[in-house]
């Protein structure tokens, strides 16, 4: 995959859920929701600029961003404005 975002946007790859609780209770698809967390894929310049950078797991909106397709995989397109922060 080649992709290099502009201006503020942020390539993320969504963190995988955890299907089973901690009592080990598996979790069916349909009852799960999307991640609000994902890795920083590739990072454009004004976002940069704004201290994200490649490799860090953001946080977002439960609503924020607008899905793409690459190479068969689901990524999200994200506006610096949509992070809410940085996991460290």
């Amino acid at each position: 995959m080649n992709f290099q975002p502009l201006a503020n946007r942020v390539l993320v790859e969504r963190e995988e859920e955890v299907t089973t609780t901690a009592s080990g209770i598996i979790i069916p698809d349909n009852a799960k929701e999307k991640p609000l967390q994902g890795k920083a894929l590739a990072v454009g310049p004004d976002a940069a600029d704004e201290g994200i950078s490649e490799g860090d797991t953001v946080v977002f909106g439960k609503y924020s961003g607008s899905e793409i397709t690459l190479d068969g995989k689901e990524y999200l397109i994200l506006t610096s404005d949509d992070i809410l922060g940085l996991l460290k």
